[in-house]
Formats: C-alpha cells, sequence, structure tokens
C-alpha cells in the first residue's frame, strides 16, 4: 500500500514553529546588528576625540567664512575685518589693488585680515577740506579699530558655535554630540583669542613686510627715520599707515612721490648683476622711488671680464645717483679700469677710502678672477688676506681721524676679517641675502643677486629672485637704523616683497648704541 502525502497541515507542528518564529527572528535581527567579531570593532576613545575635534574645526572655519567677518569704517577708509585660521598668526593689511602689508602681531592659530574695500569720497573729501582734523586722526582710528575688533570677536564667537554645533548635528545626528561640538569650538576659540592677547606684540608694525607694486612700497612701508625713533603705541602706527593708505588713495593719475626724511641717508645696496641688462632699469627705479643718495655695487657686475662686455656699464653713468664700486671675481681688471673712466663711479681696491653722500667708504676688490667657476687652490687663504689688508687700512684711517662708515668686500670671508674695525661692512657673491653682527660688533650685510642670477637664472628649477636692499643711515652719527629688503620674482615672474627690518640698537627697549664709527660690541644675530 502506498502512502500519499496529505495535503492537510500537521496542526501541532504548525502552532510549535509559530510560536518560536518571533523568537528565531529577535535573535538574527540582534545577528545583523551586532558587528563581526574581529572584522568591526567599536571605535576607540581616541579616534571618537580625534573625529569630533576634526568636525569641530571643519565647522568653525566653515563658520567664519560665512558670517565671520565685519564691515568697519577706519577713519575715511571702508574696510572688512576678518578672522582667518592660520599655523603662524599675524595680520595682514590688503590695500587693493597695490598690494599687502604683514605684521608679525601675534603667534596663534587665527589671523587678522583687514581689507581696504574703498575710501570713502565724503570723509574723505572732509579731510582734504580741513586739514587740522587729520591731528585728531589717531585717536579716530584707534577708537573704529577698537570698535571693531570687539565686533569681530562677538561674531566670530556666534559663527564659530554655529557652524562647529551645525556641522556636528549633521555628522552625528544627536543634540548631545553636537552641542558637545560648539562647546569645543567655543573653547578652542578661546584659547586661540588669550594666546594671541598673551603673544600680541604691537612693535611688529615697525618691522611690516610688504608684497604688491613696487612704487607704492616706499609710501606704504613708511620713512625709517620716524619708524626707527617713535616705538609708543601700535595704535598710533596703525594710524599712521591709515593715513598714508588716504594719500594714496587720494592720488589721481600717479601714486605720490616718496618724501624721504631729510636727516637720513639712503643707500642702495646691488651686488652680482652678472650681465642682466634689466638690472639697470630696476636700480632705476629704486633710485627714483626711494630717493637713494648712493649706489654700492659688491661685486659681479660682469660674466666673464672681457672687453666686450665693457658697453654693458655704460648706462651706470645715467642711474641718478654715485656709484660705488669693488671687483668681484667675475669682473676683471680690464672691468675695472673701464670703470674708473667713467662719470661719477667711485672704484674702491686695497682699501682705498672716499668720502661720497656723507659716508666714509673702504673697499679691496676680490683677489681672485675666476669665470668658469673654478675652485683654485689657495682660494680661502687668498680671502683672509685681502680681508686682512682692508682691516689694516680701516685701522690706519682711524688713526689718522678719518674713520669709515662702510667697508666693501665681495666675498663674505674677506668680509669677516674686519669685524671690530668698522660698523658695516658689505658683501655678495653667495646670490642671497643674509645678516649678521659678527662677534666683535661689526654688522655683516650679504646683499643677493641685483641681476637674479644672470644666464644661470635659467639652469635651476626656479629662477633666481632679484634682490637689493635699501640701508638707512642717520645722517650725524652715520650709523645704520634700519634697511629694506627688496625681493622681486625671477625671470618671467613679476612679483615684489619688501620687508622692514630694524638694527638690534634700534629695537624698542635697546640702549642706544654711542655714536661714532667704533662698533658696538654685540653677540646676537637679528
Amino acid at each position: 500500500m502506498v502512502r500519499v502525502p496529505s495535503a492537510v497541515p500537521d496542526i501541532p507542528n504548525t502552532m510549535h514553529l509559530m510560536r518560536r518564529l518571533p523568537r528565531v527572528l529577535t535573535r538574527r535581527r540582534s545577528a545583523r546588528r551586532a558587528p563581526a567579531a574581529g572584522l568591526a570593532p567599536r571605535p576607540r576613545p581616541w579616534a571618537r576625540a580625534l573625529g569630533l575635534v576634526a568636525v569641530v574645526l571643519l565647522g568653525a572655519w566653515l563658520g567664519l567664512l560665512v558670517v565671520g567677518n565685519v564691515r568697519v569704517p577706519v577713519g575715511p577708509m571702508d574696510t572688512t575685518m576678518t578672522l582667518r585660521p592660520s599655523l603662524t598668526g599675524g595680520t595682514k593689511i590688503n590695500v587693493s589693488p597695490l598690494g599687502a602689508l604683514q605684521f608679525d602681531s601675534h603667534s596663534a592659530p587665527v589671523r587678522l585680515d583687514v581689507n581696504v574695500d574703498q575710501l570713502d569720497p565724503a570723509r574723505s573729501q572732509a579731510l582734504v577740506d580741513r586739514p587740522e582734523r587729520l591731528s585728531g586722526l589717531q585717536e579716530e582710528v584707534t577708537r573704529d579699530v577698537a570698535h571693531g575688533a570687539l565686533d569681530l570677536a562677538a561674531r566670530s564667537c556666534v559663527a564659530v558655535v554655529t557652524g562647529a554645533t551645525a556641522l556636528g548635528l549633521v555628522v552625528y545626528r544627536r543634540p548631545r554630540r553636537a552641542l558637545a561640538a560648539g562647546g569645543l569650538a567655543l573653547t578652542l576659540l578661546a584659547a586661540s583669542g588669550g594666546t594671541a592677547y598673551a603673544t600680541w606684540n604691537p612693535e611688529s608694525v615697525l618691522e611690516p613686510r610688504f608684497s604688491g607694486l613696487l612704487s607704492s612700497a616706499p609710501s606704504l612701508v613708511g620713512n625709517a627715520r620716524s619708524i626707527v625713533t617713535e616705538f609708543d603705541v601700535y595704535q598710533k602706527e596703525l594710524a599712521r599707515l591709515v593715513t598714508n593708505v588716504t594719500k594714496l588713495y587720494d592720488a589721481t593719475s600717479t601714486l605720490p612721490a616718496y618724501a624721504p626724511d631729510p636727516t637720513t641717508i639712503r643707500v642702495l645696496h646691488v651686488s652680482d648683476i652678472h650681465l642682466n641688462p634689466a638690472s639697470w632699469k630696476i636700480i632705476a627705479s629704486l633710485v627714483e622711488q626711494y630717493d637713494v643718495d648712493v649706489i654700492v655695487d659688491s661685486g659681479d657686475t660682469m660674466d666673464h671680464g672681457t672687453a666686450a662686455e665693457n658697453g654693458f656699464l655704460d648706462p651706470i653713468e645715467d642711474l641718478g645717483a654715485p656709484y660705488v664700486w669693488v671687483r668681484g671675481n667675475h669682473d676683471s681688471p680690464t672691468t675695472q679700469r673701464y670703470l674708473e673712466g667713467l662719470r661719477n663711479v667711485h672704484v674702491l681696491d686695497d682699501g682705498r677710502a672716499e668720502t661720497v653722500a656723507g659716508l666714509r667708504f673702504a673697499g679691496i676688490g676680490d683677489p681672485q678672477f675666476t669665470p668658469d667657476r673654478s675652485k683654485r687652490p689657495g682660494a680661502e687663504a687668498s680671502q683672509e688676506l685681502a680681508g686682512a689688508r682692508l682691516a689694516s687700512a680701516l685701522r690706519d684711517q682711524r688713526a689718522a681721524g678719518r674713520p669709515v662708515d662702510v667697508a666693501v668686500a665681495h666675498e663674505p670671508a674677506a668680509a669677516r676679517q674686519v669685524d671690530g674695525e668698522v660698523p658695516l661692512v658689505l658683501a655678495g657673491h653667495i646670490h642671497h641675502a643674509e645678516t649678521e653682527v659678527m662677534k666683535y660688533g661689526t654688522r655683516l650685510r650679504v646683499e643677493g643677486s641685483t641681476g637674479g642670477s644672470g644666464l644661470r637664472a635659467v639652469e635651476g628649477r626656479y629662477p633666481d629672485p632679484i634682490q637689493a636692499s635699501v640701508l638707512y643711515f642717520d645722517r650725524d652719527t652715520r650709523r645704520l637704523q634700519a634697511w629694506d629688503a627688496i625681493e622681486l620674482g625671477g625671470l618671467g615672474q613679476a612679483t615684489a616683497e619688501v620687508s622692514r627690518h630694524l638694527a638690534e640698537e634700534n629695537q624698542p627697549g635697546a640702549t642706544p648704541s654711542p655714536s661714532g664709527s667704533s662698533p658696538a660690541p654685540a653677540t646676537s644675530a637679528p
């Protein structure tokens, strides 16, 4: 007898399965929710904290970008003040379209950006019509900046907390975590503000870095003499900057002329031109813009020193200032004799001294002539010997009652031998700028290549910059007060940067150095 499966279900078994089904499904659902062992462990506490910090920083940054700025009238100008995340801190003032000024005003992970949007015609005309109001401009600017800073601080707090909280809510979808992100953002901002306050350096405005149109640099950076002698308060210097910018914007068709202090001697230091014809136009522009009294060239004007290159030197006569020159290792005796025949050129060699534009210079030519850039035996010893000869000549000049103010050599190795014999020695050769105060108090200022290394600019991956500096001397003491380091973009580039530097004895709180030509001992480098 064959059994046929019954189509009628087994009622007891079916009921038993129905009762067990919810428990089975619950266990399976729990198994799906639980991470597989060893595959997806729960996040560690440090990973969760790192993720929270990332959310806070990103949210705070987005909040500052969206609403973290204020429009502030500062004197006759309309400005926008903004806080931006930064690794170095500081203050940046954008003066469009002329360029930007940067100050190392504080060390904190936030930077203050001040954008000069425009000059208000009504407020500017009021200053023009009533010049007596300029005397109160400093107090007005101080009030405006203080009001804008408080407004910016309040708005930045709201922006940071809102941005971090909103992003925390999107990422975590939990109000508690979002509020924690907002609280942490506020704490970080408060800590940054406290750090900025603790490291605030009001004297940073005395040494600004300018980048932009080179012709506007003297007017924006300011007068070296007045900056050296006035260290009072940050607000006064900021008001001076506002006044300078006002004058710039008030000009109609041309930038205003730089009005140098009559008690300051301005020396343009150039070096290592290496047959770059563009250098003469740059030097002439600097002479005009800074009203330079004398140009000092520390050598390597030529590249091979041949007689065929001599015509390259003819523009020197039309640069608009006396030209003091020493021979470099790429300049031949033929080059030197040709320069000696040019009008307004002062060739220094063998320690010979001349007084030019109120300063007494002495120099020595490079003992080596290596246009092929070869290394010859005894080169270092010959440089030291040349430096010793220059030092001996400096001592003779001082004994004769005619002390030298500035010594000039081509190689730094020779220049170092005059330490203690002269306040300042200038050199070149190494194609990048350096400054140091040597052991016995003489300041060594090495200039970069004013020719951008000449044809060698195309040898490397990046073109060498064109460098020069304007040195400011007190006309009475004939001591260096400050200098502007000027750097232009190299071959095919069109950038310009000017940075102001003060001599240590002119820094705020420093003891003034005694007048005269003998250097004051110093052990620290700038």
